[in-house]
């Protein structure tokens, strides 16, 4: 979960800047609303990314995935939450999880939950929240087949 994104917003962003803030697709909307002028009625999801074209820093803590089906290309069905410099991943089958530090390890090879388990059950713990806040639907048992994993 990770791409770069190029952006050119006139009056926001100079030429050439470079951002190290992460952001989201779900960002999209509410920036487009923001820069608008219109105001939503209701919650939405993503925030306005102009504070980070403009150099500044985004008013959050943690980004968030919930992926809770398979995918055609293969993937199996997981959820995410990034903190900082460090992504967490949970895969729904089985409940295991993977703990990686982006900024050393772009291609998360390295998987850092055993060496760091605190670090691990507090973002899991987060995500879990967060699971119950949006109220994440979860994986079905099929006739005859085990029961799947649940957080």
């Amino acid at each position: 979960i990770r791409e770069p994104w190029i952006i050119r917003y006139p009056g926001v962003t100079k030429a050439g800047a470079i951002s190290e803030e992460a952001i989201c697709s779900i960002d999209l909307y509410p920036t487009i609303m923001a820069a608008s002028g219109i105001k939503t009625k209701h919650t939405i999801d993503g925030v306005d990314i102009a504070p980070a074209l403009k150099g500044g820093s985004l008013d959050r803590d943690a980004l968030y995935w919930h992926y809770p089906h398979y995918s055609n290309q293969g993937g199996p069905p997981g959820g995410a939450i990034r903190v900082g410099d460090y992504k967490l991943v949970e895969h729904y089958e089985d409940g295991e999880i993977m703990l990686f530090d982006l900024k050393n390890d772009l291609g998360e090879k390295n998987d850092l939950a055993a060496k760091f388990p605190e670090r691990a059950a507090k973002m899991r713990a987060k995500l879990h929240q967060w699971y119950q806040s949006v109220d994440a639907q979860f994986l079905q048992q099929k006739s005859g087949g085990p029961e799947p994993w649940r957080p």
